[in-house]
């Protein structure tokens, strides 16, 4: 079943009828999001690829009240009360010396840590953000996947964010989702996206 087309169903899920919430000031149903759902997201997300499976991304799942209003003073004003009423919301860091886990992560390469390790952070952060970035992307999905909505979003003091929750690491934050089950009495009219014709080539 591997190489056959996934359910009309769950393309709509995962891509045709899945939405962006982020109405203010809250987009989010009244309904909890369980520690051991967003474990089930990591455990999904974290199996896609990135090269040589550097796999740079950390992700803190803010739920706490004391992580929120930590959180709430990082972010700019208009993305404030939709990411408060979140029931969590995924901080997407970049692990600058995701190099450190080759070993473990890249065993066919034994001396892959070698290829990053005599780099310095302006070198290592595009290779981090891109990998990252495809976590990040990765962790909706699989959230879509298992029921959840999304709300990604930059709009954030990223050196708040880095002092507040990556504090004596490596790790930059790259992104923010809010995630939640999403009141769709509130959504937008979905936007415009561009053609194959518009966006594609076939050389």
């Amino acid at each position: 079943m591997r190489h056959m087309p996934l359910s009309q169903d769950a393309l709509n899920q995962l891509f045709l009828e899945a939405r962006t919430h982020n109405a203010n000031p809250n987009p989010w149903l009244d309904r909890d999001v369980p520690d051991e759902l967003l474990e089930q997201v990591w455990n999904l997300a974290r199996m896609g690829p990135t090269a040589a499976n550097n796999s740079p991304a950390r992700i803190v799942f803010v739920k706490s009240k004391e992580a929120k209003a930590k959180l709430d003073a990082c972010m700019d004003d208009g993305n404030k009360p939709k990411t408060l009423a979140a029931p969590a919301t995924a901080i997407i860091g970049m692990d600058l010396a995701f190099y450190d886990h080759l070993a473990k992560l890249y065993p066919v390469a034994p001396g892959a840590k070698s290829w990053f390790d005599w780099m310095n952070d302006e070198q290592i952060l595009p290779v981090a953000l891109r990998n990252a970035s495809l976590q990040g992307a990765y962790l909706m999905i699989a959230a879509r996947a298992l029921g959840l909505d999304c709300g990604p979003m930059s709009g954030f003091d990223a050196a708040k964010v880095d002092a507040a929750f990556f504090a004596g690491t490596k790790v930059r934050s790259n992104f923010i989702v809010n995630l939640g089950y999403g009141d769709d009495a509130k959504l937008y009219p979905r936007s415009p996206r561009l053609s194959f014709a518009e966006a594609c080539t076939i050389a």
